[in-house]
């Protein structure tokens, strides 16, 4: 949507969804007595399809929230460059909620604490705002009546460690606290979402092997663009310059009299399993993935086994 030089921030969409709100430096009103810098960004607006940018503020304004009918803007300020996650901080820069009408063009202060209030989202009703506020000794989730921004409220109590990243949706908070996702409604105690990730195992852990030499036979694919070869008894697939390599087989017996079924699909192989010789195949299971050397999900099956030995797989292509 931008094709600028210096870093750009997304913020929110405007009211109507046609627009989104970004954060950047790029030129201050000529009437602004600060320069563009990175620590002072100006807020601008573009449309989703991309096309003209325009200026909506010249003041930073970060982490900036629109009202239901467009006519206001809720933000926190940046008076001067501290590190955004520094806690515990007082100064005369520490940011403070402000909230601007387009009509009147003003901008109204709505918290007054000596340290950090930021992050502002609005309730569902369109008449509070939640933010986050170090007021407790640490960050937590906070709100404010905006008909009487004195009315506040601290609606969290987490002690250890700063609740981040506010965001609203359907009424319904998100945040994050000591590494954790948390969901969190008014009148409710926050709950932490039960996140599951699925990793390997170390006993199953991704080997490297190196191959250098040691080739036996390999099979050119049909298509022309990945080749099968054996090494050290096992199935390989590589692409033609060389730059992928995927492992296919991984067994105690060793594989032999690799060939490339006709369609491409499959590699047919011969390996001395059971005391005696059978022919497997390997097949791709992902239809969107064309090759083997980059194929993420592979099977092995049985193509042929007898009660005496079978190797030497060879395909011919009949036409009915």
């Amino acid at each position: 949507m931008t094709f600028h030089s210096n870093d750009e921030t997304p913020y929110t969409f405007s009211s109507d969804s046609k627009s989104v709100l970004f954060g950047a430096a790029r030129q201050d009103d000529v009437k602004h007595r600060q320069y563009p810098m990175s620590r002072q960004p100006e807020l601008y607006s573009v449309p989703v399809n991309g096309g003209r940018v325009d200026k909506v503020l010249t003041v930073p304004a970060e982490d900036v929230q629109v009202n239901s009918d467009g006519t206001q803007l809720v933000y926190h300020d940046k008076k001067g460059f501290e590190d955004t996650f520094r806690k515990h901080h007082t100064s005369a820069i520490t940011r403070d909620i402000r909230i601007y009408d387009k009509e009147s063009g003003a901008h109204t202060k709505l918290t007054n604490f000596d340290g950090e209030d930021s992050n502002p989202v609005y309730g569902k009703d369109g008449n509070t705002l939640y933010y986050l506020s170090e007021e407790s000794g640490t960050f937590n989730v906070h709100s404010l009546d905006l008909n009487n921004p004195e009315n506040k409220e601290q609606l969290t109590s987490f002690k250890t460690h700063p609740v981040r990243f506010l965001s609203i949706g359907n009424g319904i908070m998100a945040f994050s606290y000591d590494g954790e996702l948390y969901t969190f409604e008014e009148g409710s105690e926050p709950q932490k979402v039960d996140i599951i990730i699925r990793t390997q195992s170390a006993t199953n852990a991704m080997e490297y092997v190196s191959i250098n030499g040691g080739v036996r036979e390999m099979d050119i694919a049909p298509n022309g663009k990945e080749i099968a070869f054996i090494s050290r008894g096992e199935v390989f697939a590589t692409s033609v310059d060389g730059t992928m390599t995927k492992r296919l087989t991984n067994t105690p017996e060793q594989e032999r009299f690799l060939k490339f079924m006709p369609d491409g699909k499959g590699i047919a192989y011969a390996s001395e399993r059971n005391g005696k010789w059978s022919i497997f195949k390997t097949v791709k299971q992902r239809k969107e993935e064309p090759y083997f050397f980059a194929a993420t999900l592979v099977e092995e099956d049985t193509l042929l086994t007898d009660s005496t030995d079978v190797y030497l797989p060879s395909f011919r292509l009949m036409v009915i």
